[in-house]
């Protein structure tokens, strides 16, 4: 009687397995080393694109070679997770609607690693990395096979769109890389680029991230430029415009599954409601209403300058009162955004 022999599984494939099972929703392996579109990033900053993000430009050495980021890591298993394409559109981007997603991936990660650990036997040296550290993940994750480079410069996988994070887990191991994906599937497309109302794109895959509602109203730390208020409408907190229009997310964005991205209340509302609280907030229940958000990295100044811009847009003369009680308590760089919606409110 013959002996079956039962060929052992991959490690790669019992990675992919436990990474799905920890709920990613895309998985993918690659080498560390060079990355092709440093020189590109670096060109983009040095345009002054990046605008007030100063912590960008810094760690260049390691952001262009991710083998330097973490000492002794040669290879990467690069995670993508949905967020929710499929949720209505509103004020407030979908990525930051409910909790931060860097703690959850960076747990998740984690997990991953001490399973890694534990299923080859000894140690790992690793870190998880989850939009931290000098690290081009939107490469990686391209290098190993999760999509391509959208003309909006956002990641599309073919069976998901871009309405998903990326994260990475850097390791000392060696393992078997996938194929990149080589292929541009944006074809001849230009609908991201053209419904940008701000005009933030300088060409197909640069963005002047200082024209960008989404650094208008997150990383921005100061007043929003004139020009770019009318045009923000009533978007309060990021932008999704250039992903809702792209084809690949109208036929592919999925529901969100993830409990911890589903919206907050304070979110949960129209442009001019939301921007009507955001107005009356304090420290105390600004911290309530935004526990574990990302939404607090505008902090609350951000969020209130961003409202008085909105409620400039959408608001109307009931809306006045609002704005005139916020100004009471507000700094300088708030007030001036308070005094330009009041002004167009009146002005209508």
């Amino acid at each position: 009687m013959s002996t079956v022999v039962v060929a052992p599984v991959p490690v790669e494939n019992l990675i992919k397995a436990q990474a799905y099972g920890l709920g990613f929703d895309l998985v993918g392996i690659t080498r560390l080393g060079p990355m092709e579109t440093a020189a590109k990033f670096d060109e983009w900053i040095d345009n002054g694109y990046a605008g007030e993000m100063e912590y960008l430009p810094r760690g260049a050495d390691k952001r262009r070679d991710s083998r330097l980021p973490f000492t002794g890591a040669v290879s990467a298993v690069v995670v993508g997770l949905n967020y929710g394409g499929r949720e209505k559109s509103g004020p407030v981007a979908r990525y930051a609607r409910g909790d931060d997603y860097h703690d959850l991936m960076t747990r998740r990660l984690t997990e991953l690693h001490r399973w890694l650990e534990t299923e080859l036997g000894r140690p790992i040296s690793g870190k998880a990395y989850v939009d931290t550290g000098p690290i081009l993940e939107r490469d990686l994750a391209r290098r190993a096979g999760l999509g391509w480079f959208g003309k909006n410069t956002n990641l599309v996988n073919p069976q998901l769109g871009s309405f998903f994070f990326i994260g990475s887990l850097v390791v000392d191991v060696e393992l078997d890389p996938d194929d990149p994906f080589e292929a541009d599937r944006c074809g001849t497309c230009t609908r991201c680029l053209d419904a940008c109302p701000t005009n933030a794109f300088v060409d197909q895959r640069i963005l002047d991230a200082t024209r960008c509602i989404s650094y208008a109203t997150i990383e921005a730390k100061g007043e929003i430029p004139v020009e770019l208020r009318e045009n923000i409408g009533g978007l309060i907190y990021g932008c999704d415009i250039c992903q809702d229009v792209c084809p690949w997310n109208a036929r592919f964005a999925r529901e969100l599954r993830e409990p911890s991205f589903r919206m907050r209340r304070i979110v949960d509302a129209d442009a001019r409601s939301v921007a009507r609280e955001l107005l009356t907030l304090d420290a105390e229940s600004f911290r309530a209403a935004f526990k574990n958000s990302p939404m607090k990295r505008a902090k609350l100044r951000g969020l209130k300058r961003n409202a008085a811009v909105a409620l400039g847009n959408v608001g109307d003369e009931s809306d006045l009162a609002r704005l005139r009680a916020a100004r009471v308590s507000a700094d300088e760089m708030v007030r001036a955004h308070i005094d330009w919606a009041i002004s167009k409110i009146e002005s209508n």
